[in-house]
Parts: C-alpha cells; structure tokens; sequence
C-alpha cells in the first residue's frame, strides 16, 4: 500500500496552512508518516496537540541529515511512496487549493491506493 510521507516543522507557517489537508488524507484512510524538520520536540508536539495529529509515526529529522537524503529543499515538502519504497511523486511546498484533487490522490491512486 502507498503511503504519504510529510516533512513538516512547528515553525512553518506554510505547515500550518496545509495540515487540513494532511488530516484529510488521513481521515480518507491514507497512511501518512511526518518527518519533522530542525523542529525542537516541544513544539512538535504543541502543533500536533493544537492543529490534530494525522501521521501514523513521526521520524525526528533535528540535523536535517535525513531532509538531505531525501532532496528536501525545504518544508513543507510531501511524497507519495510506493509499496517497494519507490518516491512516485514529490510535491513541493504545502498541499493547498486542489493540489490534493489534482496531484496528491491521482498520484497515490497511480502508485496502487485503491481508496
């Protein structure tokens, strides 16, 4: 099954502004895994506490080692992965408008999700 991975931080305000859309995906029963980025653990969890937590897990990235590996450029970025870990599509910037109609879902139905 294709899942969603979200690098986030509780200092973005371009988070903040696309996490609807995130607890969407997740209420649509899509997995969605957060990588929280230079972010301090307090305010993590305020922003999830505040705005809702729609991630399956959540990997510590406090470095910006793993952002590197995974060629983020900054935060929000989103990935759509396959369910042999192939990246089927990368979205840069927060998920607004219709990018989850138009880009976000026809990715992850293109990658198997049959939701």
């Amino acid at each position: 099954e294709p899942t969603v991975v979200n690098v986030w931080a509780s200092w973005c305000g371009p988070c903040r502004l696309e996490h609807p859309e995130l607890m969407r995906l997740a209420e649509m029963g899509v997995t969605v895994h957060g990588l929280n980025y230079k972010d301090g653990g307090a305010g993590a969890r305020g922003f999830l506490e505040e705005l809702g937590d729609p991630y399956a897990k959540v990997g510590v990235d406090q470095t910006g080692r793993a952002g590197i590996e995974w060629g983020v450029y900054g935060v929000p970025e989103t990935f759509v992965v396959t369910g042999d870990g192939r990246i089927a599509y990368k979205h840069v910037g927060p998920i607004q408008n219709d990018d989850l109609e138009v880009k976000l879902l026809p990715a992850l139905r293109a990658a198997g999700w049959d939701g």
